[in-house]
Formats: C-alpha cells, sequence, structure tokens
C-alpha cells in the first residue's frame, strides 16, 4: 500500500474556509487547477443531513484501505460545509491524469439524476463555487483552467454529472472573484 498521506477531516463555512487556506503554506507542492468531481454514491437523498466526520472517516477507510490509494480528494462539499480531506499542499488522488497537478474537489450528489440548480443541489453549487473561488484567489489559479473529471482522458465516468456546465462554473467563480476584489485597483501594465 501506498504511503498514506492522511487527512485534515475539518469542515468550514466558506468564510471560515477563506481564513483556513490564507493561513496555509504551498511550498511543498503547488497545484495549477482544479478538477471539480461528484460524489453519485452517496447522493443528496442518501445523505439528508450533508456529510459528517463519521462519513469523512469512513471514506479515509475506503481510499487507504479499499482502494490502497495515497490519498484521496482535497475536499467534500456539500450543502452545508466544505470538508477539507486531503491537506490542500499536498498532491491528491482523484483523477488518473491530473493528480499530480491538480487540486480535486468532489460534491455530494448525483448530478445526472439530482439538479445542480436547485434545492440542496443549488446550495452545494454555491458552495463549491465558493471554494473555487477563495483557492483561485490564494494561488492565483485562473478559473477558465477548471475542468471536470469528465474531461480526463484517462477516465470513462460521467463525472461530475450532465447537470454540471463547466462555463456555468466558470462565469460564476469569475463573477465571485470580481465581488471578492471589489474596490481594489487593478495593478497597471508597465508601458
Amino acid at each position: 500500500m501506498p504511503n498514506w498521506k492522511g487527512i485534515v477531516g475539518q469542515s468550514f463555512s466558506p468564510s471560515e474556509f477563506s481564513v483556513y487556506c490564507h493561513q496555509l503554506h504551498w511550498t511543498s507542492w503547488r497545484p495549477s487547477f482544479i478538477v471539480v468531481h461528484n460524489t453519485a454514491i452517496p447522493t443528496l437523498a442518501q445523505r439528508p443531513n450533508g456529510l459528517t466526520l463519521q462519513h469523512i472517516k469512513g471514506l479515509e477507510v475506503f481510499y487507504r484501505d479499499k482502494q490502497k490509494w495515497s490519498a484521496g480528494p482535497h475536499l467534500f462539499i456539500d450543502d452545508k460545509q466544505i470538508w477539507v480531506f486531503t491537506p490542500l499542499t499536498v498532491s491528491g488522488v482523484h483523477s488518473p491524469s491530473w493528480n499530480s497537478t491538480a487540486l480535486g474537489f468532489e460534491m455530494l450528489g448525483d448530478y445526472l439524476k439530482e439538479s445542480f440548480t436547485t434545492g440542496r443541489g443549488l446550495k452545494v453549487r454555491q458552495n463549491t463555487i465558493a471554494a473555487i473561488s477563495i483557492v483561485s484567489s490564494v494561488l492565483g489559479l485562473d478559473p477558465r483552467t477548471l475542468r471536470l473529471h469528465r474531461e480526463d482522458p484517462l477516465t470513462t465516468h460521467a463525472c461530475p454529472g450532465a447537470t454540471v456546465r463547466k462555463l456555468e462554473i466558470i462565469q460564476a467563480v469569475q463573477d465571485s472573484l470580481v465581488s471578492m476584489h471589489a474596490g481594489e485597483h487593478p495593478v497597471k501594465p508597465v508601458a
């Protein structure tokens, strides 16, 4: 079994997640982009109260002991919170082509069947956009580099589901970043 990197196992609101990310030191590994995933199983219906620490610990057992991976995705995002799973400052395991270069964000739900634009799915979407915006701001990532798991040439998954539309997420993240940095003076290019 590969050396297990361990998990953080903490949940945050978007504002708490921002504080958390601003305290991290990105010295040993620096990702180039973010890959968005969905859990499919469990679905939103299977987790009516979102994810708990018990669920997160169960996912650790699954990835470490059953899959025999060295890590898992970086975040699990539900309609209530943002869970940090694999430390954001080390590479995770989530997408075969991009594990060494990208962060993996897992959204609770099956977005082939469940709505991503209403109800609990909309709240997952909002928390995901907040997480992507925060990490993009901290690391200076261009939201247009965002990828969906199904874009990985080494995967056959429809993840994160047909109702998750990449361009809509990118636009929402760009709007969020503008809002986050409102009032700041843009850097003027040197003539």
